[in-house]
C-alpha cells in the first residue's frame, strides 16, 4: 500500500499529492520521501518501508519513490512465490544474490562522467527536476544547480556547508539567481544606519546587547527618586559600555544573533555601525565561511583576530543583505531560489535540493546511466540470464527480482497514460537486439536512446535504490 501511494508520482508526467497534516498545514509535493514522512502510518511493516526511502534520501539525495516502489514490488512477487510452497529463506538468498549481481551489472553499463563536463551534469540536474514544480524553469535552474556545485568543489571534492539556499516570494522561479556569499534576509536595527560597507570588518555576535538581568529575585526599597535614577542611569552606562568595546574592536558591521536594546541601535547607529538582529543560527555559521570571522560570546573578550572581512550591500527592494567574501579562499555561494507563493517555493526547492544532491553525487562518484526505465530494463535482461547459471529454488526468487525492476518502465507508462504492457515489449526487443540504452519517451511514447535524448541519472543513486529495496524486503521476508 505505501508503494502503492508514492508509485503515481514517479516520472515526468507523474502526479502530485496534497498532504493535509493534523494542524490544517497543507504541502503539495512529488517528492516520495516527503509524502512518506508527512503520511500517518500506524503499520510497523510499512514503517520499514519507509526507512528505504529515509536511507535513500540520506544517501543519494535523489530516487526515493524508485526505492519505495521496487521494495513494494519485490514483496508483492515474493508473496507468489511463498504461495508456492517456496520457504523464505530461499527467496532471501535469490534476491540477495540477485542485488549483488544487479550492482555488479549497473558499474558495467554505467558510463563515466567528468567533473567538469557541464553539459551531462546538466542532464542530470534536469532529469532529477523533471516531473517536480522546479521543471518549468528546469533549464535555467539546472544551470545555476551546475554553477554552484563547482563553486564549492575543491580539490574534487564537493563541500555542501559551503552552499546556502534562501527562498523569497512574490517573483517567478525563472529570477532564482546564484550570488556569491550570502543572503540575509533582515532589516537594519536602526533606520539611521548606513546601509552597505565596502570591505568592512564583520563581527558575529552571540551575546546579547542588551540590559543584563540579575539571576537572583532581588527587591530594593526606594525612598528618593533619585535613587531610581541611579538605576537608570547604570543600566544606560551598561549598554554605552557594551556598545564602546564593539566600537573599540573596530567592528563595521554587527550580525547578532540575540537581540539588541533601543538604546543601543541608538548609539550603534551614532557610531556609523550597521548592525542586525536576530540573525539565524545557520547563516551565522554560513557568515563565519565567507567572512572567515570567529563567533564572539563575550563581548569582554573580543579580538581584532575574531573580525572578518567582507563587503555589505542591500537590495531595498527584495529588503535583503548580500555579504560577499574577500579574497581567494571564499568558496560560500547562495542559491535565491524565488517563488509566487510559498507552496509554490517549497515544492522548488524541494526539487533543487534533490539535484543539488544528484550533481554533488555523480561529480563524487563519476558514474551515469541511461534514464527513462533503459537501466530497469537492461539489467533484467542480464538478471534472466543470470538465473540461468544459479541452480535450486533461489533461481525463482532471481526471476522475480528481474520481473520487479521492470516496474520502473510499467510505471512511467502507465503514469503517461500510455500502454505499458506494449512498450515494455517493445523495449524488451531493442534490449534483446543490443541497444543498452533504449528507455522510453513519456512524451512521445516512442522507444529511444534515452541517454542522448538527455536523460541521465547517476549511477550511485541507482545502486542505493536497489541495495536499500532489497534489504527492506529482505528484512520483512
Amino acid at each position: 500500500a505505501v508503494a502503492e501511494a508514492v508509485r503515481s508520482t514517479l516520472g515526468p508526467k507523474g502526479m502530485d499529492k496534497m498532504l493535509v497534516d493534523s494542524m490544517g498545514d497543507v504541502t503539495i509535493t512529488n517528492d516520495g520521501v516527503t509524502i512518506l514522512k508527512e503520511m500517518d502510518i500506524d503499520n510497523p511493516t510499512a514503517e520499514m518501508i519507509i526507512e528505504v526511502a529515509e536511507t535513500q534520501e540520506d544517501e543519494a539525495g535523489d530516487g526515493t519513490t524508485t526505492a519505495v516502489a521496487v521494495a513494494g514490488e519485490l514483496l508483492k512477487n515474493a508473496e507468489d512465490l511463498l504461495e508456492q510452497d517456496i520457504h523464505p529463506t530461499a527467496i532471501i538468498k535469490g534476491f540477495h544474490l540477485a542485488s549483488q549481481q544487479a550492482r555488479e551489472e549497473i558499474d558495467d553499463i554505467s558510463e563515466h562522467v567528468d567533473a567538469d563536463d557541464e553539459d551531462l551534469l546538466r542532464k542530470v540536474a534536469e532529469t532529477s527536476m523533471t516531473g517536480k514544480g522546479a521543471e518549468l524553469d528546469k533549464e535555467l535552474l539546472a544551470q545555476i544547480i551546475v554553477e554552484a556545485i563547482s563553486s564549492v568543489t575543491v580539490e574534487g571534492q564537493v563541500d555542501m556547508q559551503y552552499l546556502n539556499i534562501e527562498t523569497q516570494t512574490g517573483q517567478s522561479a525563472s529570477n532564482s539567481e546564484l550570488l556569491k556569499g550570502a543572503v540575509i534576509d533582515k532589516d537594519p536595527v536602526h533606520d539611521n544606519m548606513p546601509k552597505s560597507a565596502e570591505e568592512a570588518n564583520i563581527l558575529l555576535l552571540n551575546e546579547a546587547v542588551e540590559i543584563e538581568e540579575t539571576d537572583v529575585d532581588t527587591e530594593v526599597n526606594v525612598t528618593d527618586p533619585s535613587q531610581l535614577q541611579q538605576f537608570l542611569d547604570q543600566e544606560e552606562k551598561q549598554l554605552k559600555q557594551k556598545v564602546q568595546q564593539i566600537v573599540d574592536s573596530g567592528a563595521d558591521v554587527v550580525f547578532c544573533q540575540k537581540g539588541i536594546d533601543d538604546l543601543a541601535q541608538h548609539y550603534l547607529a551614532k557610531e556609523g555601525i550597521l548592525a542586525v538582529r536576530r540573525t539565524k543560527k545557520s547563516d551565522i555559521r554560513f557568515l563565519k565561511n565567507i567572512t572567515g570571522a570567529a563567533v564572539v560570546s563575550d563581548l569582554d573578550s573580543i579580538e581584532a583576530a575574531d573580525l572578518g572581512r567582507a563587503s555589505v550591500r542591500r537590495d531595498e527592494a527584495d529588503e535583503l543583505f548580500y555579504v560577499e567574501g574577500i579574497g581567494d579562499d571564499v568558496h560560500g555561494v547562495t542559491l535565491l531560489l524565488r517563488g509566487s507563493t510559498d507552496h509554490v517555493v517549497d515544492e522548488l526547492e524541494r526539487g533543487v535540493n534533490d539535484a543539488l544532491d544528484v550533481v554533488s553525487t555523480t561529480v563524487a562518484d563519476g558514474r551515469t546511466l541511461a534514464g527513462g526505465g533503459a537501466i530497469e530494463v537492461e539489467l533484467a535482461s542480464r538478471l534472466r540470464d543470470y538465473a540461468d547459471s544459479i541452480e535450486g529454488r533461489e533461481q525463482l526468487a532471481v526471476e522475480a527480482f528481474a520481473d520487479a525492476l521492470e516496474l520502473v518502465p510499467r510505471v512511467l507508462a502507465g503514469n503517461a497514460g500510455l500502454d505499458s504492457i506494449d512498450l515494455l515489449v517493445d523495449l524488451r526487443a531493442a534490449h534483446e537486439s543490443g541497444d543498452q540504452r533504449a528507455g522510453l519517451d513519456v512524451f512521445s511514447g516512442d522507444v529511444v536512446d534515452t541517454f542522448d535524448a538527455g536523460v541521465v541519472e547517476p549511477a550511485h543513486a541507482k545502486e542505493q535504490a536497489l541495495s536499500s529495496a532489497t534489504e527492506a524486503a529482505n528484512l520483512v521476508l
